[in-house]
């Protein structure tokens, strides 16, 4: 599979990473010396230097040969004209932008009808929002992912010491659990990511990754001492697009919104565009504004301001005033692990959020939905299993799964099931496999071998 990616910057960088990790043939077009150093510096592609929008840079990186255009500057408008370029030169190539602004919203639907043809849309503030959406409706989950038009959740939470968990072993945890059943797929302690088997034990500390029917979430986080509670009222730090899309939503489920905003221009179209939420002019981080407007009466804090050091800053102050629930945003990856660190365990990020909508469209096979975890470390797919498949009709303890990867829950109709070693998987099932980052080669050859007619 060859694809060629228009922009070099975070969202550029992580996705050539990644591909070429599994082998596929990468050429990364940018006009920034810089950001094609890094790329041709730290990754086995290829690069172009040029602009994405001009056919000559595009005819360069073998745009006529490739599956796959990523358009993904921070440029709306290069990322449309290399689109329609692209789509001069090789309609047969599969187009994928990133579009951020949203001027743009009403018009998807005309993109892909007409020229210049793109097949999938991204805009990766609308994809944050429906995570921050995820995290704020599942009581102390890390991670939240969806599949199965949200049937089947997949939760990463923070084991405590005072959970009846601690200290088990997989193996044993049916018969403290009853007949619930719960399906964990992963463990990252101390910041490695395994696959954990039956005698393995569950310590505290331990961010673990389970699979759950949504009907038997609420009662499934009871099991971790994780209870649900309404959202009623949220404070928003922060009034750009991501917030006032946030507000909007929030407008939609008759939750009480407040929003935080510096600048007085943009608190003036703030005022004009919501009708429910409450502006404020002020600054987030002023610790007694955050009293006076009761921030500890709050059920949650999310702090989105373009600058990710106040939104750190802020997110640790509003939980030191008494806040139950902070969603943080950050912009760089290298982040992640130390929101841990320092108590900060829901944090968004826009880029991971368009990667990973972005990937379930590059994955070969009937892939639905791919989701990272953990960075690039690992990815839970969602496909379908088609009747051609070699895995159809065996018991799962006997496919030869490839080391790294489980089916971590099979959906059949409006059934949902959490796989043991004798299930067996039927045509049109769809699959949700986990899959450690060097499985997912394999696993993908599978998918797009086994699982797919040509």
């Amino acid at each position: 599979m060859k694809i060629v990616i228009v922009g070099a910057g975070e969202v550029g960088y992580h996705i050539a990473s990644r591909l070429a990790v599994e082998n596929k043939d990468v050429v990364v077009i940018d006009r920034n010396p810089d950001a094609l150093r890094r790329v041709s510096d730290s990754l086995d592609v290829q690069v172009v230097d040029g602009s994405g929008g001009s056919p000559l840079a595009l005819e360069a990186a073998g745009v006529r040969e490739a599956d796959i255009l990523l358009a993904v500057t921070d440029s709306d408008e290069t990322n449309l004209l290399a689109c329609l370029m692209a789509d001069i030169m090789s309609r047969s190539t599969k187009k994928l932008i990133r579009l951020r602004d949203a001027d743009y919203d009403r018009y998807h639907e005309a993109l892909q009808a007409k020229a210049p043809h793109i097949d999938t849309i991204i805009n990766p503030e609308i994809e944050v929002v429906r995570t921050i959406d995820r995290l704020m409706s599942v009581p102390g989950a890390v991670d939240v992912g969806e599949f199965a038009e949200g049937r089947v959740k997949f939760v990463g939470i923070q084991l405590e010491e005072n959970t009846r968990l601690a200290g088990i072993r997989l193996m044993d945890i049916p018969g403290i659990i009853g007949e619930q059943q719960i399906l964990i797929a992963a463990v990252v302690r101390n910041e490695k990511l395994i696959i954990p088997r039956g005698k393995d034990k569950l310590l505290p500390g331990d961010l673990i990754y389970f699979i759950s029917e949504e009907g038997m979430l609420m009662e499934t986080l009871k099991i971790f001492n994780k209870r649900a509670k309404a959202i009623h009222h949220a404070m928003i730090v922060g009034g750009g697009r991501v917030g006032i899309r946030l507000a909007k939503l929030l407008a939609k489920k008759n939750i009480h919104a407040k929003i935080l905003e510096k600048s007085e221009k943009r608190c003036d179209i703030l005022a004009q565009e919501l009708d429910k939420a409450v502006v404020l002019c002020g600054d987030g981080s002023d610790q007694v504004l955050l009293e006076e407007e009761n921030v500890k009466g709050m059920d949650v804090v999310v702090t989105l301001t373009d600058d990710e050091e106040t939104n750190i800053l802020t997110s640790l102050l509003v939980k030191r005033l008494g806040a139950p629930k902070v969603i943080t945003k950050i912009r760089k990856f290298s982040y992640f692990p130390l929101m841990l660190a320092i108590g900060m365990e829901q944090v968004v990020n826009t880029r991971l959020s368009a990667i990973n909508s972005i990937l379930q469209h590059i994955r070969k096979g009937k892939v639905l939905s791919a989701i990272s975890i953990k960075g690039e470390e690992a990815e839970v797919i969602e496909a379908v299993a088609l009747e051609t498949s070699e895995i159809v009709g065996k018991p799962l303890q006997k496919l030869s799964f490839p080391k790294g990867a489980l089916v971590a829950c099979i959906i059949r109709g409006e059934k949902v099931i959490i796989p043991k070693g004798d299930s067996v998987i039927e045509p049109d099932d769809r699959v949700i496999i986990f899959a450690m980052r060097n499985a997912i080669p394999k696993v993908e050859r599978i998918l797009a071998v086994k699982l797919e007619y040509f």
